[in-house]
């Protein structure tokens, strides 16, 4: 039933657009008044707009009933409950285990400078200068 539904939604939404961009604008009346080439249709001047206009009422009503109908079914298919109130049920005589691992091996520390020596400087020794 819902796929079904599905399907004719999807029709009724590929019609209403044809017929919508099928129908002349409002800008095209003053040219049809004076003889311009829409007096030759099959349902008059005035004929054929009104009847498209009514035929994409008709099918954007039934468009909003199928996706109302659509959103029914789907609360439906989803057992009506909401993803807030689905919670994963507790254990608590479930024990967790956390692996324990060997602590990492603890790194020497680094030599410190000599007194009297300028420690953290680059030596300068064998450094072309720019004299």
């Amino acid at each position: 039933m819902y796929n079904t539904i599905l399907v004719f939604h999807v029709i009724l939404a590929i019609a209403v657009v044809g017929l919508v961009l099928l129908q002349q604008g409002k800008g095209a009346d003053a040219g049809a008044a004076f003889g311009s080439g829409a007096s030759a249709t099959v349902f008059g001047a005035r004929g054929s707009g009104n009847f498209l206009t009514r035929v994409t009422a008709v099918l954007a009503t039934l468009f909003f009933v199928t996706s109302l109908s659509l959103a029914v079914l789907a609360k439906q298919l989803a057992g009506g409950e909401s993803v807030v109130d689905t919670v994963a049920p507790e254990t608590p005589d479930a024990e967790v285990t956390v692996p324990v691992e060997a602590p990492a091996p603890a790194e020497a520390p680094a030599p410190e400078a000599a007194p009297g020596t300028d420690a953290g400087v680059a030596p300068t020794e064998g450094v072309p200068t720019a004299d």
